[in-house]
């Protein structure tokens, strides 16, 4: 069940927060006052039923409805390709239908944000798949402020151990699978951040989103595509079938 708060006049932006990138999708509803609604379901339903079931949930127990919101945000990636293909398309579509401006978060960098005034640096690790991981560097200002320092990356754990050279908190659902090595292998310098903030959350992707909304940053919703960083098995495919010498 959604967790609401309602009978409250709310400040604007209103913005409708989308993440589907892992097995946790999960949809907020927030204004500059804070957090208006969340869900948030690990679920063994297809990435669509569970997106389409959440965000009717949202709207109808929040009491709001589409002409009522001023942008929708979208989780861009990386992360699971067909969660943030399912993800990104359902959020072209609101966009598309409703006139409402898009605009696009990274995962990482979701992720990171929820993690403000840490005096260590940071280190967002989604699960990549085929022993890599998805990952970037942030550092925290003194005013809270969540700023990437590296390139979006995507590499075999070793790699990213060889560019830590500082204590770090690491978040994310890397963390999982690649915990253990991480302590083995960096000791007192990995960190890592409490379990309930492991997966990105729609409502970091709407907080982050906010700014991007005052500056009009919003992405052309006929031409918006996910952040994949890594190449599809499907697009490596087609590559290697056009170009068959490589």
């Amino acid at each position: 069940m959604a967790h609401v708060k309602k009978n409250i006049s709310w400040s604007q932006p209103l913005i409708l927060a989308i993440d589907n990138s892992t097995m946790y999708g999960n949809v907020a509803l927030t204004s500059p006052d804070g957090l208006l609604a969340e869900r948030i379901l690990l679920s063994r339903l297809t990435h669509s039923k569970r997106l389409l079931a959440s965000l009717a949930d949202i709207l109808t127990e929040s009491e709001l409805d589409w002409p009522q919101l001023d942008a929708v945000a979208i989780c861009l990636g990386p992360g699971s390709f067909t969660g943030l293909r399912i993800g990104l398309a359902t959020a072209k579509g609101i966009a598309m239908a409703t006139g409402l401006p898009l605009i696009g978060i990274s995962s990482l960098d979701g992720l990171a944000s929820q993690l403000p005034f840490a005096s260590q640096q940071i280190c967002p690790i989604l699960d990549a798949r085929k022993h890599e991981i998805y990952a970037a560097l942030y550092g925290s200002s003194a005013s809270g402020e969540v700023e990437r320092t590296s390139d979006y990356l995507v590499m075999p754990p070793e790699q990213l151990v060889e560019k830590i050279d500082r204590p770090t908190i690491f978040v994310g659902d890397g963390v999982n699978v690649y915990g253990e090595y991480l302590k083995e292998a960096l000791g007192p310098k990995a960190l890592f951040a409490p379990e309930h903030i492991i997966f990105p959350r729609a409502a970091a992707i709407a907080k982050l989103a906010l700014s991007h909304y005052h500056r009009e940053q919003f992405l052309d919703p006929a031409s918006a595509v996910p952040h994949y960083i890594r190449a599809s098995d499907a697009e490596i495919q087609r590559q290697k079938k056009l170009n068959p010498a490589k």
